[in-house]
């Protein structure tokens, strides 16, 4: 099975989640270009969407399907996103496409939280990924020593500017066998606007390859 097929099944498999009436929250990425596409088979049984970045609403509105702002609708029943790695314990990291905060703010708010991934994703201990960390541009330096007194390589991401109008550190050489206090010690450093560590809210419920595994 190619990769893009057991993409294209982890989403399918994610549209058993939405109901009707629903307003569902829609992450960012290849896999989830996957669900957009079969969400709007449904858009018509869906009250709308909350997206994470300025490309998942460029493709939900080119289907057809309503865009909300979170402001308007609170909190969410479902919120369905990829990951860039994903533990034994649903803790991830993500923000290889940069739509981190955004990401981080939807999940935070939706009842049920759905990762859709394929198996390359999946690890036993958080790190091989570089890590993703949205950063304001004036604190980049110190932030940057800040990492690397935790022990991180962090790499400034060239010419890239998220919706957010902040930069990107993405952090090398982590083994990261305690996400939630790691999130929660970078959560500290001014300057970092986002972790890409999804440990203290992790995923409820991981589909590996159409199957589903937690």
């Amino acid at each position: 099975m190619s990769k893009d097929e057991q993409k294209r099944q982890s989403a399918e498999t994610a549209l058993r989640f939405v109901e009707d009436g629903m307003i569902v929250g829609v992450g960012t990425g290849s896999t989830v270009a996957y669900f957009i596409d079969g969400l709007a088979r449904m858009r018509d049984r869906i009250k709308g969407t909350v997206s994470s970045s300025e490309q998942s609403t460029q493709r939900l509105r080119a289907h057809g399907i309503k865009v909300f702002d979170l402001n308007a609708v609170g909190s969410l029943q479902l919120y369905v996103d990829g990951a860039d790695e994903c533990d034994p314990n649903r803790c991830l990291i993500k923000g290889g496409g940069g739509a981190l905060t955004r990401e981080k703010i939807i999940a935070q708010v939706s009842h049920r939280f759905v990762c859709i991934i394929d198996a390359a994703k999946q690890v036993d201990v958080l790190g091989r990924f570089p890590l993703p960390i949205e950063v304001i541009p004036m604190a980049r330096s110190s932030v940057a020593r800040a990492i690397d007194a935790l022990g991180g390589q962090p790499v400034w991401r060239d010419d890239v500017v998220t919706d957010n109008g902040n930069g990107i550190l993405d952090v090398h050489g982590l083994r990261i066998a305690d996400p939630v206090g790691l999130e929660r010690a970078l959560n500290q450093v001014p300057g970092i606007v986002t972790v890409g560590l999804f440990a203290q809210r992790p995923a409820d419920i991981v589909i590996v390859d159409g199957l589903q595994r937690s």
